[in-house]
């Protein structure tokens, strides 16, 4: 095959340093010590530790915006992305649908422990080693239209039951029951609205809510305050939505971790990193001064017990106890 007429792009499909110019959406290690970074709009890379390989559509990706990404018991890597479900195993991907045309509504039918996002629809999917089931949220009539059941993010906790957010409401699952945590039950304002990008379930048993808008909720036990509130991390004029909030506060959480001294880590759309250390709340409001955009899309605790940044800019930088040092 002759390289020099395929176009630029295609002859980088191996690089020393990650060529990803979109927002880095998703951070794994796998078992083996490799990085997988998902991207916004240009599909993953591999990271063997020397060098970047990457794979698009082009390689059988189902699509080049990666949401999420784990391993299997064997060894697959699994991504969801935005149009579909993708597993990786030894240079081949298969291609799962955002949601098959069997919904199930019994989720105790099923079982297995991967799941994955099912787009702005009702339900998640779960991946039980042989098939992919579309489950059906056990939800009640959503009265607001701005507000989908498209998962926004997953977490499982210490007793093994998934928290599974969703802009509309949370969801729990213990293999026998289904919960749904709406706006009532996780006692907002009437002018405030639920809309959930993330979710934690902490080592302490602790589920850490991120609301774009109302900031952080936090649920301990049968008790749910808004932390973010709590802490006067929401502005006295804030409108609560979606807006641009002022600095100093936490209104806008894409993105929640534990790191591995128990401290819970929170990336603000608008005012960056925050770390809680069970006392006190620190904000830190640059990753990287030469970035246009210091919005964090990911953070993420890898095997080292590093914690990882994802940026909507593109790269990856880890926290080094007291700022941030690229490493990808």
């Amino acid at each position: 095959e002759n390289e020099t007429n395929k176009p630029e792009w295609a002859m980088t499909l191996k690089s020393d340093s990650l060529q990803f110019f979109s927002g880095i959406r998703a951070i794994f290690q796998d078992s083996k010590g490799n990085y997988w970074l998902g991207s916004h709009n240009e599909g993953v890379s591999f990271y063997n530790g020397k060098s970047f390989e990457y794979f698009t559509t082009n390689e059988g990706l189902a699509d080049n915006q990666i949401r999420s990404n784990q391993e299997d018991k064997n060894g697959k890597i699994w991504f969801g992305t935005a149009k579909g479900i993708s597993v990786y195993d030894n240079g081949k991907f298969t291609n799962y649908p955002s949601k098959n045309n069997n919904p199930i509504f019994n989720w105790n039918e099923t079982n297995g422990d991967l799941w994955f996002y099912a787009w702005e629809e009702d339900g998640i999917n779960r991946f039980d080693g042989i098939n992919m089931n579309y489950l059906i949220f056990p939800k009640s009539k959503n009265t607001d239209a701005n507000n989908a059941y498209g998962v926004t993010d997953i977490s499982r906790d210490k007793d093994g039951k998934v928290w599974i957010a969703t802009y509309a409401a949370l969801f729990n699952y213990d293999g026998k029951m289904v919960n749904m945590f709406d706006k009532e039950k996780l006692n907002l304002k009437d002018n405030e609205r639920l809309h959930i990008r993330s979710v934690l379930a902490d080592s302490k048993g602790r589920i850490w809510i991120g609301n774009n808008g109302i900031g952080v909720l936090l649920m301990e036990g049968n008790t749910i305050i808004n932390f973010s509130e709590k802490h006067h991390l929401i502005h006295p004029t804030s409108k609560r939505n979606g807006n641009k909030s002022e600095p100093g506060t936490l209104e806008h959480p894409f993105a929640i971790e534990e790191d591995s001294e128990g401290n819970i880590w929170f990336g603000d759309l608008y005012t960056v990193a925050w770390k809680y250390d069970g006392k006190t709340m620190t904000n830190y409001n640059t990753i990287d001064k030469n970035l246009k955009s210091q919005m964090i899309w990911t953070i993420y605790k890898d095997n080292a017990n590093n914690l990882l940044f994802g940026m909507a800019e593109g790269g990856v930088y880890k926290f080094n106890g007291k700022s941030f040092d690229k490493i990808f």
